[in-house]
C-alpha cells in the first residue's frame, strides 16, 4: 500500500500517558493519527494510579495533622470523623473531569479516537471489533496490568484498579505485597482509619530501593500502626459471615473486610494478537524493543510500561517525545536517557529518590562516600509526633560527584524533584557544600552534611 492508501500514518493502541502524548505530538506535526482505547482514556495514571492515589494519600495525612494540631494549641470541639463516600465520589468526579480534558486535547489535536480493544492482524493492520484499520506504523502503548498470584480464594482479592471505588470502607484491611504500591495503600488505608496489616514474603519491603532507606521506611510505617506480617504468604482466603478469613503460610489466620493484592504488574498484552505477527513477549507479558522502541516487526513500535522499563508516567511521556521526534521530525535521532530518574513513593512517610542506591553505587564505583542523617523534623517537636526523617547522599569518591540522593519524610518527592536536577547535571559534593541552605527546613540538611557516615 502507498502512504495515501493507509487510514492512518500512525495508529496507537492504548490511550495512557505515553500513547496520548505520542498521538498528540505526532498529530501536531501533520501526521494522520488514530488512537484506540477500550477502558481508561488517560490510562492507569489518571484513572487508577498516580492521580487518585495521591488524592487518597492527601486525605490520609489529615488524621496525623489533626493529632499534631493539639501540640500547637488547636483544640477541636469534637473528634474528627472520616466519611468514605464523600472522598470516593469527589475523587470520581475529579477523574471524570480529567477524562474530559484528555478527550478534548486529543480531539483538538486532530487525533481520531476509537473505542474498543485493538487487535493486531498484520504489520499494518489492526482490528477493533469487526472494523479493520490500516496504518503505516502501529504503536503499542497498552501499559501494565495488576497481577494476582494463584492461591485458593484468590478471586476474593481486589487489585489496585478496584481499590478506589469500594462501596464500603474496610475497617479491617489487608495488603498482600511489599512493593511501592503495597506500602502506599497500607499507609493510605491506615491513615483513613482502617486496622491495616501488610503481608509480605520477604524480610523487608521495597526490594530494589536503597536498603537502608527501605529499612528506615519500614520501621517508620510500623511505628504509625500498620501491622507487618513478614516472611509470610497467603495460602487461602475463605468468605465467612463476618468477613474474609485469610490463612498465612505460618498457619496464622486473620479475619478482614478486604484484601488488596499488590503483588506486581505485568504487560497488558493479552488479546493484542501479537503472535499473529511473530512478536514474542517475555514471561511478564512485556514486549522487547530496541533503543528506538521498535519491536521485531519494523512497522510496529512499543513504549511505556508494556516494554518492561521504569513504570513511571514521566518516563512514558519522555519516550513518546523521543519516538515521535525520531519518526517525524526529519532531524538527527535521539535516544532516551534513563540515567538518574527521580521518583517518589507516597507511603507515610514519603520517599523521594534519584540516582543510585548505595548497593548499586558500590557495584559501579571502586570507592564511594556515604552521608546519612536521621532526625526528628522541626514540625514534630511540639506535636509529640514520634516520626523521624532521613536524608542520604551517595558520592563517587574519585570524582566527588553526587550519584544518589534519598529522602524519607514529609514532602520528600517535592524536595527530590529539585535535587534531581543537580544529580542529573553531575554536580559534586563540593557544589552541594557551597550551596546556602534554607533555614529552618529539613531539606537544608542536604547541603550541610559534612561528616562521612561510611566509605
Amino acid at each position: 500500500m502507498t502512504t495515501a492508501e493507509y487510514d492512518f500514518d500512525l495508529l496507537v493502541i492504548g490511550a495512557g500517558s505515553g500513547g496520548v502524548r505520542a498521538a498528540r505530538t505526532a498529530a501536531g506535526q501533520g501526521v494522520r493519527v488514530g488512537i484506540i482505547e477500550d477502558r481508561y482514556w488517560g490510562g492507569t495514571c489518571v484513572n487508577v494510579g498516580c492521580v487518585p492515589k495521591k488524592l487518597y494519600s492527601y486525605a490520609a495525612h489529615f488524621a496525623q495533622d489533626f493529632a499534631d494540631a493539639a501540640g500547637y494549641g488547636w483544640q477541636l470541639e469534637k473528634a474528627p470523623s472520616f466519611h468514605w463516600p464523600q472522598l470516593r465520589d469527589a475523587r470520581a468526579a475529579e477523574i471524570q473531569r480529567l477524562n474530559g480534558i484528555y478527550n478534548k486535547l486529543l480531539d483538538q489535536s486532530g487525533v481520531q479516537r476509537i473505542h474498543g480493544r485493538g487487535r493486531v492482524l498484520g504489520p499494518h493492520q489492526v482490528a477493533v471489533g469487526e472494523q479493520i484499520y490500516h496504518a503505516e506504523r502501529i504503536l503499542l502503548a497498552t501499559g501494565a496490568w495488576p497481577f494476582i498470584p494463584d492461591f485458593e480464594g484468590a478471586d476474593l482479592c481486589i487489585d489496585s484498579n478496584q481499590i478506589f471505588d469500594l462501596a464500603e470502607f474496610p475497617q479491617r484491611f489487608l495488603v498482600y505485597g511489599g512493593g511501592y504500591i503495597a506500602v502506599e495503600f497500607a499507609s493510605i488505608f491506615h491513615g483513613l482509619g482502617a486496622e491495616t496489616t501488610l503481608v509480605y514474603r520477604g524480610e523487608q519491603v521495597l526490594r530494589g530501593f536503597d536498603q537502608e532507606v527501605a529499612a528506615f521506611t519500614q520501621a517508620q510505617i510500623a511505628q504509625t500502626g500498620v501491622q507487618l506480617a513478614l516472611k509470610e504468604e497467603i495460602t487461602r482466603i475463605e468468605r465467612q459471615a463476618t468477613g474474609l478469613l485469610v490463612t498465612l503460610s505460618s498457619g496464622r489466620q486473620l479475619e478482614v473486610d478486604q484484601v488488596l493484592c499488590a503483588t506486581g504488574r505485568r504487560g497488558h498484552t493479552e488479546g493484542l494478537g501479537l503472535e499473529t505477527v511473530g512478536i514474542e513477549v517475555n514471561a511478564a507479558g512485556e514486549i522487547p524493543v530496541d533503543d528506538h522502541f521498535c519491536t521485531s516487526v519494523p512497522s510496529i513500535y512499543a513504549l511505556g510500561d508494556v516494554t518492561g522499563g521504569p513504570q513511571l508516567t514521566p518516563v512514558a511521556l519522555a519516550e513518546a517525545m523521543v519516538l515521535v521526534h525520531n519518526l517525524y521530525s526529519g532531524q538527527p535521532s535521539r535516544r532516551m536517557d534513563y540515567h538518574s530518574i527521580p521518583t517518589a513513593v507516597f507511603c507515610h512517610p514519603n520517599i523521594g529518590t534519584v540516582g543510585l542506591s548505595e548497593e548499586a553505587a558500590r557495584a559501579q564505583y571502586p570507592s564511594v562516600r556515604v552521608f546519612v542523617t536521621e532526625f526528628k523534623p522541626m514540625r514534630n517537636t511540639l506535636s509529640g509526633n514520634p516520626g523521624r526523617c532521613m536524608m542520604k547522599l551517595i558520592v563517587d569518591a574519585a570524582s566527588d560527584r553526587v550519584v544518589g540522593c534519598h529522602v524519607v519524610g514529609s514532602d520528600a518527592g517535592e524536595i527530590v524533584q529539585g535535587i534531581g536536577i543537580a544529580v542529573k547535571a553531575g554536580l559534586t559534593k563540593a557544589d552541594f557544600d557551597a550551596t546556602i541552605g534554607i533555614h529552618p527546613t529539613s531539606a537544608e540538611e542536604l547541603v550541610t552534611l559534612r561528616q562521612v557516615t561510611r566509605t
